[in-house]
């Protein structure tokens, strides 16, 4: 099951996004769909969850598309990320390409073949990096470079960003929640 996550500030838009994919033929009901319209809770949703798809819109007044696609790369950083926008400037395209490495840019309003084409090949370009990732990962564990331990903790990691990041007190103890909480 594909997770896609989408942000727009324009409910209408999420629900037209939400429609055209359970309607993509590639896709076939094998996609789960969230949407956000305030940036800082999709972000608090991608601390806790992993995602194979953003898809964002590029301007949008709390965060534009831009600097919410660098958070979400800081948070999950093999995500793909596609940006859509009615309106862009050559300076904000070349950043999304350059800075964010978006998959594809689609103009508002879009063409449905050309939406569900987007998001299934960025899909199946998704699958076939985290086969390679697993086949290299194999290999460092063959030759020793990294033991079965550490393939699982990045494995875990990747399926749920944040899971293997434990906070300690002075004294050792696993601190649950933030320091200072009672």
């Amino acid at each position: 099951m594909y997770q896609i996550l989408a942000i727009d500030d324009e409910e209408n838009i999420l629900s037209a996004l939400r429609r055209t994919l359970l309607r993509c033929p590639e896709l076939e009901g094998r996609c789960q769909f969230e949407a956000f319209t305030i940036p800082d809770l999709a972000l608090l949703r991608m601390r806790e969850h992993r995602f194979d798809l953003v898809i964002s819109d590029y301007r949008m007044p709390l965060m534009d598309g831009l600097a919410f696609l660098r958070a979400v790369r800081e948070t999950q950083p093999e995500v793909a990320c596609i940006m859509l926008s009615g309106q862009a400037d050559m300076t904000g395209l070349v950043g999304a390409i350059n800075d964010v490495r978006i998959y594809r840019f689609i103009y508002k309003p879009w063409q449905e073949y050309e939406l569900c084409g987007a998001v299934s090949s960025a899909l199946a370009y998704q699958q076939l990096l985290a086969e390679n990732q697993r086949l290299a990962d194999e290999v460092r564990v063959r030759d020793g470079v990294i033991s079965r331990q550490q393939l699982e903790l990045l494995r875990l990691e990747r399926e749920n960003p944040g899971i293997t990041q434990v906070t300690r007190d002075a004294d050792g103890a696993v601190v649950f929640g933030p320091l200072g909480e009672d």
